[in-house]
């Protein structure tokens, strides 16, 4: 009797861990969407270019907002919480792509994160790479290219 209930117990809790996964996977898209979308936008709106973004996919992992027109490419990553080890990764892969994959790369780079929330440390980070970190409503950096 105590082996059934324990094993229902699991099966209850590993019932709600694929819910819990699907449910962040959801929001994790949702996020990276709403990126793309507010960050293309912003560049039409402000600096007059037309970037189409999308996933960007190489040997060290993914960059999730990736677009390339002429001479300007856009790399980032967007986030519900952004901290200081985000910002040095995201330092890290652009550097990999400048030593690996350097024809994926630009002469002028738009660095970008966004991000729901960042911690003070991270946007100081942030701001002496240039990157530019935003949210829906605003910019949390200023735009750096």
């Amino acid at each position: 009797m105590e082996v059934r209930s324990l094993r229902e117990n699991q099966e209850d809790m590993l019932r709600d861990l694929h819910m819990l996964r699907a449910g962040f996977e959801r929001l994790t898209l949702s996020v990276e969407d709403e990126a793309r979308d507010v960050i293309r936008h912003r560049l039409r709106s402000d600096l007059r270019l037309d970037i189409p973004l999308d996933r960007l996919w190489f040997d060290k992992g993914e960059i999730n907002i990736y677009g390339v027109s002429g001479d300007t490419c856009v790399i980032g990553k967007a986030t519900v919480r952004l901290g200081t080890k985000l910002v040095e990764e995201l330092e890290e892969k652009i550097e990999f792509l400048k030593s690996a994959k350097p024809n994926l790369l630009r002469p002028r780079i738009i660095r970008v994160i966004y991000a729901d929330y960042a911690v003070p440390s991270a946007l100081e980070a942030a701001r002496k790479r240039g990157i530019w970190v935003l949210k829906w409503s605003g910019d949390l950096t200023p735009i750096s290219v």
